[in-house]
Protein backbone atom coordinates (compact mmCIF):
# COMPACT_ATOMS: atom_id res chain seq x y z
CA UNK A 1 0.00 0.00 0.00
CA UNK A 2 1.23 3.01 -0.56
CA UNK A 3 2.63 5.12 2.17
CA UNK A 4 0.96 8.19 2.00
CA UNK A 5 -2.62 6.19 1.62
CA UNK A 6 -1.33 4.32 4.67
CA UNK A 7 -1.16 7.36 6.68
CA UNK A 8 -4.58 8.75 5.83
CA UNK A 9 -6.19 5.26 6.88
CA UNK A 10 -4.63 5.24 9.92
CA UNK A 11 -5.25 8.80 10.82
CA UNK A 12 -8.24 9.45 12.65
CA UNK A 13 -11.30 10.92 10.95
CA UNK A 14 -11.43 14.77 11.65
CA UNK A 15 -14.89 16.18 12.49
CA UNK A 16 -15.65 19.43 13.37
CA UNK A 17 -18.85 19.98 15.43
CA UNK A 18 -20.48 23.29 14.39
CA UNK A 19 -20.59 25.78 17.56
CA UNK A 20 -24.00 27.99 16.48
CA UNK A 21 -24.97 29.26 20.09
CA UNK A 22 -27.18 26.14 20.25
CA UNK A 23 -26.96 22.32 21.50
CA UNK A 24 -25.69 19.83 23.79
CA UNK A 25 -21.68 19.84 22.23
CA UNK A 26 -19.89 18.12 25.12
CA UNK A 27 -21.79 15.04 24.91
CA UNK A 28 -21.67 15.14 21.00
CA UNK A 29 -18.03 15.68 21.14
CA UNK A 30 -17.70 13.03 24.04
CA UNK A 31 -19.18 10.38 21.65
CA UNK A 32 -17.36 11.42 19.09
CA UNK A 33 -13.81 10.75 20.46
CA UNK A 34 -15.48 7.49 21.70
CA UNK A 35 -16.65 6.67 18.33
CA UNK A 36 -13.01 6.92 16.96
CA UNK A 37 -12.82 10.54 15.61
CA UNK A 38 -10.75 13.01 16.25
CA UNK A 39 -13.07 16.27 17.49
CA UNK A 40 -12.89 20.31 16.86
CA UNK A 41 -15.33 22.46 18.22
CA UNK A 42 -15.55 25.73 16.09
CA UNK A 43 -17.59 28.40 15.23
CA UNK A 44 -15.51 28.67 12.08
CA UNK A 45 -17.05 27.94 8.60
CA UNK A 46 -13.63 27.90 7.12
CA UNK A 47 -13.19 25.11 8.67
CA UNK A 48 -15.51 22.59 6.76
CA UNK A 49 -13.10 22.96 4.12
CA UNK A 50 -10.57 20.34 5.87
CA UNK A 51 -13.27 18.30 7.66
CA UNK A 52 -13.71 14.65 6.75
CA UNK A 53 -16.92 14.94 8.57
CA UNK A 54 -19.17 18.08 10.12
CA UNK A 55 -21.56 17.30 12.82
CA UNK A 56 -24.52 20.00 13.40
CA UNK A 57 -26.24 19.26 16.59
CA UNK A 58 -29.25 20.76 18.15
CA UNK A 59 -31.63 21.58 21.14
CA UNK A 60 -34.43 24.28 20.98
CA UNK A 61 -36.81 26.15 18.91
CA UNK A 62 -36.42 26.14 14.83
CA UNK A 63 -36.57 29.63 14.26
CA UNK A 64 -33.69 30.44 16.73
CA UNK A 65 -31.64 27.02 15.39
CA UNK A 66 -31.84 28.53 12.11
CA UNK A 67 -31.18 32.06 12.62
CA UNK A 68 -27.89 31.04 14.48
CA UNK A 69 -27.05 28.57 11.90
CA UNK A 70 -27.92 31.45 8.83
CA UNK A 71 -24.07 32.56 8.90
CA UNK A 72 -22.96 28.55 8.11
CA UNK A 73 -25.85 28.03 5.70
CA UNK A 74 -23.10 28.77 2.22
CA UNK A 75 -20.04 26.63 3.86
CA UNK A 76 -22.55 23.81 4.63
CA UNK A 77 -24.28 23.80 1.26
CA UNK A 78 -20.60 23.67 -0.19
CA UNK A 79 -19.67 20.56 2.09
CA UNK A 80 -22.22 18.95 0.77
CA UNK A 81 -22.00 19.62 -2.88
CA UNK A 82 -18.29 18.34 -2.43
CA UNK A 83 -19.72 15.27 -0.61
CA UNK A 84 -18.19 16.19 3.08
CA UNK A 85 -20.18 14.08 4.95
CA UNK A 86 -23.03 16.42 7.08
CA UNK A 87 -24.76 15.04 10.14
CA UNK A 88 -27.54 16.78 11.62
CA UNK A 89 -28.87 15.54 15.38
CA UNK A 90 -31.85 16.26 16.73
CA UNK A 91 -32.99 20.21 15.90
CA UNK A 92 -29.92 19.74 13.67
CA UNK A 93 -31.84 17.22 11.83
CA UNK A 94 -34.75 19.35 11.37
CA UNK A 95 -33.11 22.19 10.27
CA UNK A 96 -31.52 20.35 7.26
CA UNK A 97 -35.06 20.08 5.98
CA UNK A 98 -36.95 23.39 3.86
CA UNK A 99 -39.62 24.76 6.55
CA UNK A 100 -41.14 23.29 9.84
CA UNK A 101 -44.86 24.03 11.21
CA UNK A 102 -43.25 24.53 14.43
CA UNK A 103 -42.29 28.34 13.22
CA UNK A 104 -46.20 28.69 11.92
CA UNK A 105 -47.15 26.97 15.41
CA UNK A 106 -45.15 30.01 17.33
CA UNK A 107 -46.98 32.16 15.28
CA UNK A 108 -43.27 33.62 13.70
CA UNK A 109 -44.64 32.91 9.96
CA UNK A 110 -42.06 31.22 7.44
CA UNK A 111 -38.51 30.07 8.19
CA UNK A 112 -36.52 28.75 5.58
CA UNK A 113 -34.06 25.98 7.07
CA UNK A 114 -31.08 24.37 5.03
CA UNK A 115 -32.81 23.15 2.01
CA UNK A 116 -30.11 20.23 2.11
CA UNK A 117 -33.13 17.74 2.56
CA UNK A 118 -36.24 19.07 1.12
CA UNK A 119 -39.02 18.57 3.08
CA UNK A 120 -40.90 19.77 6.55
CA UNK A 121 -40.96 19.33 9.90
CA UNK A 122 -44.69 18.64 11.18
CA UNK A 123 -46.15 18.48 14.61
CA UNK A 124 -47.52 15.18 16.16
CA UNK A 125 -51.57 15.06 16.57
CA UNK A 126 -53.10 16.73 19.72
CA UNK A 127 -53.52 13.05 20.80
CA UNK A 128 -50.21 12.13 21.12
CA UNK A 129 -48.38 13.32 24.15
CA UNK A 130 -45.57 15.78 23.47
CA UNK A 131 -42.63 15.61 23.18
CA UNK A 132 -42.22 12.27 22.58
CA UNK A 133 -39.60 11.18 25.52
CA UNK A 134 -37.48 8.46 25.77
CA UNK A 135 -36.42 5.34 24.34
CA UNK A 136 -37.70 4.27 21.09
CA UNK A 137 -37.38 1.38 18.15
CA UNK A 138 -35.12 1.95 14.99
CA UNK A 139 -36.63 0.10 11.82
CA UNK A 140 -34.42 0.19 8.88
CA UNK A 141 -36.29 0.66 5.86
CA UNK A 142 -33.53 0.97 3.25
CA UNK A 143 -29.49 0.33 3.33
CA UNK A 144 -27.27 2.91 4.36
CA UNK A 145 -23.83 2.89 5.88
CA UNK A 146 -25.13 4.78 9.11
CA UNK A 147 -27.45 2.42 9.79
CA UNK A 148 -24.98 -1.13 9.99
CA UNK A 149 -26.27 -3.23 12.78
CA UNK A 150 -28.97 -0.79 13.94
CA UNK A 151 -32.31 -2.62 12.94
CA UNK A 152 -34.58 -2.89 15.99
CA UNK A 153 -32.21 -1.31 18.39
CA UNK A 154 -33.75 1.49 20.78
CA UNK A 155 -32.56 5.14 20.66
CA UNK A 156 -33.31 7.79 23.05
CA UNK A 157 -35.66 10.74 21.68
CA UNK A 158 -36.64 14.44 22.65
CA UNK A 159 -39.17 16.15 20.37
CA UNK A 160 -41.93 17.42 19.50
CA UNK A 161 -41.88 17.75 15.57
CA UNK A 162 -40.60 15.20 13.20
CA UNK A 163 -39.71 15.43 9.48
CA UNK A 164 -41.17 14.39 6.56
CA UNK A 165 -38.85 14.78 3.54
CA UNK A 166 -40.59 15.52 0.19
CA UNK A 167 -39.05 12.27 -1.37
CA UNK A 168 -39.85 9.45 0.49
CA UNK A 169 -36.56 7.76 -0.53
CA UNK A 170 -34.82 10.16 1.54
CA UNK A 171 -36.54 8.08 4.98
CA UNK A 172 -33.64 5.43 5.83
CA UNK A 173 -35.16 4.50 9.19
CA UNK A 174 -38.71 5.09 10.54
CA UNK A 175 -40.24 5.20 14.87
CA UNK A 176 -43.57 4.75 15.76
CA UNK A 177 -45.17 7.05 18.08
CA UNK A 178 -48.58 6.48 17.38
CA UNK A 179 -47.65 7.57 14.00
CA UNK A 180 -44.68 6.36 11.96
CA UNK A 181 -42.22 8.84 11.60
CA UNK A 182 -39.15 8.78 9.45
CA UNK A 183 -36.19 9.19 12.46
CA UNK A 184 -33.14 8.40 10.11
CA UNK A 185 -33.06 10.51 6.61
CA UNK A 186 -30.72 11.54 4.07
CA UNK A 187 -30.34 12.76 1.14
CA UNK A 188 -30.10 11.74 -2.58
CA UNK A 189 -26.54 11.46 -2.51
CA UNK A 190 -26.20 9.83 0.84
CA UNK A 191 -23.71 12.29 2.41
CA UNK A 192 -26.06 14.26 4.03
CA UNK A 193 -28.06 12.86 6.74
CA UNK A 194 -29.52 13.21 10.36
CA UNK A 195 -30.94 11.39 13.53
CA UNK A 196 -34.31 12.69 14.92
CA UNK A 197 -32.75 10.86 18.34
CA UNK A 198 -29.72 11.64 19.96
CA UNK A 199 -27.15 9.42 19.08
CA UNK A 200 -25.06 10.46 22.35
CA UNK A 201 -27.34 9.61 24.90
CA UNK A 202 -28.56 6.05 22.88
CA UNK A 203 -25.94 3.92 24.65
CA UNK A 204 -24.31 0.93 22.80
CA UNK A 205 -27.01 1.77 19.72
CA UNK A 206 -25.89 5.41 19.41
CA UNK A 207 -22.14 4.52 19.67
CA UNK A 208 -22.79 2.39 16.95
CA UNK A 209 -24.03 4.72 14.75
CA UNK A 210 -21.42 6.96 15.30
CA UNK A 211 -18.62 4.82 14.68
CA UNK A 212 -20.86 4.22 11.34
CA UNK A 213 -20.48 7.85 10.66
CA UNK A 214 -16.86 7.92 11.84
CA UNK A 215 -16.56 5.19 8.88
CA UNK A 216 -18.20 7.20 6.24
CA UNK A 217 -15.80 10.06 7.38
CA UNK A 218 -12.78 7.89 6.90
CA UNK A 219 -13.85 6.30 3.50
CA UNK A 220 -14.80 9.83 2.02
CA UNK A 221 -11.17 11.86 3.44
CA UNK A 222 -9.44 8.29 1.31
CA UNK A 223 -11.87 8.56 -1.83
CA UNK A 224 -10.91 12.08 -1.83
Amino acid sequence: MDATLSDQNERAASVVVVDYGLGNLRSAVKGLERAGASVEVSDDPAMFETADGIVLPGVGAFREGVENADPYRDALADAARGRTPVFGICLGMQMLLTTSEEAEHAGEGDVTGLDLIPGTNVRFADRQKVPHMGWNELSVERDHPLVDGVDGEYAYFVHSYYAVPDDEEATIATTDYGTRFPSIIADESGTVFGTQFHPEKSGETGLRILRNFVEICAGNRVQQ
